[in-house]
C-alpha cells in the first residue's frame, strides 16, 4: 500500500529517490511551510550576505591602501629623480621644486656666513667647532 501512495505522490518519490544515496532532500526542493523555518533561513542568509560583505569591503581598502602606497611611491621617487637632476629652467630643464621651500634654510645659511665675515673684519675670535677644538688638543 505504501508504494501506491509514493507513485500518486512526486514528492514522496523524490524524498525515497535522495534517501537511497545516502543523504537527505535538499531544501530548495521541498520547500517548507513552516514560517520559524523559513525566518530562520533567512536570517542565516542575511548573516552570510553580511559576512560577505564585510570581507569584500576588507578587501576593498585592502586594494585601496596599497594603491595609495604605490602612488606615494612612485610619487617620491620622482620628486627624488627632479631633485638628484636638478634642472635648470634657462637650459630646457624642469625647475627643482625644492628650492621653493628652503628659503629658511638659505636664509639662516646666508645669516651665518654674514656674522662669520663681520667677526672675521673685526677681528673678534670666532667660535670654534667641536669638531675642530678636538683636533687642536689632539684627541
Amino acid at each position: 500500500m505504501s508504494t501506491e501512495n509514493n507513485a500518486q505522490d512526486p514528492m514522496e518519490f523524490m524524498r525515497g529517490m535522495w534517501s537511497k544515496m545516502g543523504f537527505s532532500l535538499p531544501g530548495m526542493v521541498t520547500p517548507t511551510l513552516d514560517v520559524e523555518e523559513l525566518d530562520k533561513r533567512i536570517s542565516d542568509m542575511k548573516a552570510v550576505e553580511n559576512w560577505l560583505k564585510m570581507n569584500l569591503n576588507t578587501l576593498q581598502m585592502a586594494t585601496q591602501s596599497l594603491e595609495m602606497q604605490r602612488a606615494t611611491i612612485a610619487t617620491m621617487q620622482a620628486m627624488s629623480k627632479i631633485a638628484t637632476e636638478g634642472g635648470n629652467p634657462a637650459e630646457g630643464g624642469q625647475p627643482n621644486p625644492f628650492t621653493a621651500g628652503m628659503w629658511p634654510w638659505n636664509m639662516m645659511q646666508g645669516a651665518a656666513e654674514q656674522a662669520k665675515a663681520a667677526a672675521a673684519a673685526v677681528g673678534a675670535p670666532v667660535a670654534a667647532t667641536p669638531a675642530k677644538s678636538k683636533a687642536k688638543d689632539g684627541k
